[in-house]
């Protein structure tokens, strides 16, 4: 009776043994079936948790094409056809003095074009009023954009704008902006127009730009 009774207690380690073999040998059956699955050619991994879609920048819509700056711009400039900026005057009434020496410190970097107080300025170009403005040296004052935002258009010392005149309002080529004055520190028996170009930074604000010389645009307009 003992004998069969440790018979019967083998036989059960054995058995017992044999399960946790058949068990550990599933189990790493399974992990590399597992593992084979997730390589296997075809078959996307689950993104981690750095590859959520919630963790991913938010797309956003792409910036309005804008013209790229010519290499060079005065030659870019001639090709427009611009009006000369105060109504009645000539390419050959231009003088230049764009380099003269302002206040002792700085170039004049534009021209001015003298014509009797009240004659109509005029817009160079089709484009945009971008700012009216008014300065202690400047007076009234307009910036227009072109309508690639490449370059600004700056009118000063006027005596008034045109009626109904708005920033970001659109403008005519030719269209009346305003008229010649003495405002700001031009002196009071010399009405001119104040008239000058600039080549916009990638910001495209009016009050940054890199100065060009007008008379060297009309000048090889002939």
């Amino acid at each position: 009776m003992t004998r069969h009774r440790r018979w019967s207690t083998d036989a059960v380690i054995r058995a017992a043994l044999a399960s946790f073999v058949v068990g550990v040998m599933t189990g790493m059956a399974l992990l590399a079936l597992w593992r084979w699955e997730r390589q296997a050619p075809g078959r996307v991994a689950a993104p981690s948790p750095v590859q959520d879609s919630t963790d991913r920048p938010i797309p956003r819509e792409p910036a309005p094409p804008t013209r790229s700056p010519s290499p060079d711009p005065i030659a870019d400039l001639r090709r427009r056809d611009l009006l000369i900026p105060v109504q009645g005057i000539t390419r050959d009434q231009l003088v230049d003095s764009f380099r003269d020496a302002r206040q002792r410190i700085r170039e004049h970097e534009a021209i001015d074009i003298a014509a009797p107080r009240g004659t109509p300025v005029l817009a160079v170009e089709e484009g945009t009023i971008e700012k009216l403005f008014t300065s202690e040296r400047g007076g009234l004052t307009i910036y227009q954009f072109d309508p690639s935002r490449t370059y600004a258009y700056y009118y000063a010392h006027l005596d008034s704008y045109a009626p109904g005149l708005k920033e970001r309002e659109p403008v005519r080529r030719g269209e009346v902006l305003g008229f010649v004055g003495t405002t700001g520190n031009a002196p009071p028996n010399a009405p001119h127009l104040h008239f000058a170009f600039s080549l916009l930074t990638a910001e495209r604000v009016w009050w940054k730009g890199t100065p060009l010389n007008p008379h060297d645009v009309w000048a090889g307009e002939r």
